[in-house]
């Protein structure tokens, strides 16, 4: 290893499964996760090429039916360093389990029963979808790991099963004893009958091909990659993949000649929830973290050219545990290439009669994720001027219900006969710890404001900008607000532009939903991150997770909310911002049966960080607007 943050190699998450089951003489343990337990900041910070490095690694153990517990390992000492158990926890759905389930629910006598009562005898035509199951204080949920199902027909083996709902009919398994739990029939809906397959053979006659469009750069692409350290114009940074997180940016930092400025030195997806509206019984319970209780890194596509990223593409592996422990590649992961996106700046001088233009370009880091009918793609941005931007596009199949006859769509909307989509909310979490141009920083909300109109604002048509300092945590629980064209300026106090100003970056935000769900809904006490678009902590080595650490079948209250209870300050220090953004999808026939892509996303953008535009010294591009 060359670097404290280097991604886990094959031969590490290997040897870290070994060392817990030496130590625990076992050989039957799973491994919800393996990750590299990633040094403190500061030992990071003080870290030089060719130092020794102590590689401890952290792995969330299931040891026993309900059992959860963290050991970390020393694969550099080969030594078990800590075992702890954790009271209460429930690991991340297994896909060992979830697979077990399925299987379970089709050898049940009551199940057969209930898909035979629709006229299904063929089991080989059922599709299951194993969802998290929620926290609702049922009996059922006490002291068992559980996954509640739903099932969809498929007419074929490729059909589109999401078109043909198995409506009022939900399967209980316990995934640990690998029992079915309960069979639920809330009474037979006529299937929808019309299909909705989408791929090329099916879709009846395609439209002419499109032009040609080809991106080259004869030269190659104009960035490195040396293991997962990425330098591209001035920025500096490395990646990595987490099973839980997906896509993490590490140390990314400004070269500014003498020394790499830092700005941020941890970027990651924190949580993400998915609550549905609809309050029919086969569907009021679905709610989805699909970082804590899937694991959205887990989910993480193979990536091919031309497809999924268009130009002079370099790509990453990642090396993940599987559940035995065994390292596991998934080729491809991660996505690198620049993009043209217009003009950076320009300016026809009217009296001399000349123009100056240089064109914007963005270097990109892009993984997308497929977590049962969505398909979720991160994409960060970074700019020849600065900015920071992640941008996530949603796309694939909406969670479908059957219409009976006759039946209107509540909090629904109906995408085909007999067929509705529910509203439903795509909220996440990205933790940003932030480090500008050194740890100790501050938070301040800019507000534009009207001036009072009287002598000094004659005309009543003055405004300006608010500036007011977040000091504490429960201060610093913020919302956007539009009307005031609100943002977040993080700086750092003790270093000055200059024009003698702190320098910083601001957090743009966008159009961002909170949680719809009401004040009594088990969702939002496992998910109070969401009611929320701003939250700032103090960092702590341990606080990662918005909804808490184990967020399957949590009882809520766990995370952000816990945290910030303590009111602790936020000034002139090491602070963590943890941005809640996304979109209420009311669902159209037009996102049926694939929906085109929706974005959401915030940007970094920075704030006397730089003394002048930062891109003034771009050449111009070749060709007609070269002097």
């Amino acid at each position: 290893m060359s670097h404290p943050l280097d991604a886990l190699t094959a031969d590490e998450i290997e040897r870290a499964a070994s060392i817990v089951r030496r130590e625990r003489s076992s050989d039957e343990l799973l491994f919800a996760t393996i990750t590299l337990r990633e040094p403190d900041k500061a030992v990071v910070g003080l870290y030089r090429q060719g130092d020794a490095l102590d590689r401890e690694v952290t792995c969330v153990v299931v040891d026993g039916p309900n059992s959860v517990a963290e050991a970390v390992v020393s694969v550099s000492a080969d030594e078990l360093r800590s075992w702890r158990s954790i009271a209460g926890a429930k690991p991340p759905l297994l896909f060992t389990e979830i697979i077990g389930a399925i299987g379970v629910l089709h050898a049940s006598d009551e199940w057969r029963a209930a898909l035979a009562r629709r006229g299904i005898t063929d089991l080989a035509t059922v599709q299951v979808d194993p969802w998290p199951p929620g926290s609702f204080g049922d009996a059922a949920e006490d002291g068992t790991r559980l996954t509640r199902a739903v099932a969809y027909l498929r007419h074929d083996a490729t059909d589109n099963g999401y078109a043909h709902p198995i409506e009022g009919l939900i399967g209980v398994v316990d995934l640990s004893a690998q029992e079915v739990v309960e069979i639920v029939d809330h009474g037979v809906v006529p299937i929808p009958e019309e299909c909705a397959n989408y791929d090329h053979d099916r879709v009846g006659p395609v439209r002419p091909g499109l032009a040609p469009l080809e991106i080259t750069q004869p030269e190659g692409p104009g960035f490195t990659v040396e293991g997962n350290l990425l330098s591209w114009q001035n920025w500096r940074l490395r990646v990595s993949m987490d099973p839980t997180e997906g896509l993490v940016l590490h140390q990314i930092g400004w070269d500014d000649g003498d020394r790499v400025r830092p700005i941020v030195h941890r970027a990651a997806l924190s949580e993400m929830v998915v609550p549905y509206a609809s309050t029919a019984p086969t569907h009021d319970w679905k709610n989805a973290f699909d970082a804590g209780e899937w694991g959205m890194g887990r989910f993480v596509n193979s990536l091919e050219r031309g497809c999924d990223c268009l130009g002079e593409i370099v790509y990453l592996d990642a090396v993940m545990a599987t559940e035995s422990g065994a390292a596991s590649t998934v080729r491809q992961a991660i996505c690198l290439h620049e993009e043209d996106v217009g003009i950076l700046w320009k300016h026809q001088d009217l009296h001399s009669g000349t123009t100056e233009v240089r064109r914007n370009r963005r270097f990109v880091i892009s993984a997308i994720y497929t977590v049962g009918n969505y398909e979720y793609g991160f994409y960060w941005y970074l700019y020849l001027d600065g900015t920071i931007e992640l941008e996530v596009k949603l796309t694939g199949i909406m969670a479908t219900q059957a219409l009976a006859p006759g039946e209107a769509a509540r909090e629904a909307v109906q995408i085909a006969p007999q067929l509705a989509a529910p509203l439903h909310q795509h909220l996440f979490n990205v933790r940003l710890d932030m480090c500008v141009d050194g740890p100790d920083n501050s938070v301040y909300e800019v507000d534009v404001a009207p001036l009072p109109s009287g002598d000094d604002n004659p005309r009543a048509n003055g405004f300006t900008t608010v500036e007011t300092l977040l000091t504490t945590e429960q201060a610093a629980q913020r919302l956007v607000d539009p009307s005031r064209s609100r943002t977040w300026r993080i700086v750092n106090p003790s270093v000055r532009n200059r024009l003698g100003r702190p320098v910083g970056y601001k957090l743009l935000p966008g159009p961002w939903p909170t949680l719809l769900a009401g004040e009594q809904a088990a969702v939002r006490r496992r998910a109070g991150f969401a009611t929320k678009h701003l939250w700032v902590t103090p960092h702590h080595r341990d606080e990662t997770r918005a909804a808490g650490a184990y967020a399957n079948q949590s009882t809520g209250g766990g995370g952000l909310p816990e945290w910030t209870a303590a009111d602790r300050p936020v000034v002139d220090t090491d602070v963590v911002i943890w941005c809640t953004f996304g979109l209420t999808h009311v669902p159209r026939p037009e996102d049926w049966p694939v929906m085109p892509v929706e974005r959401t996303g915030f940007s970094l953008i920075p704030v006397g960080f730089f003394d002048r535009n930062p891109a003034i010294d771009l050449p111009p591009s070749p060709g007609h607007c070269a002097p």
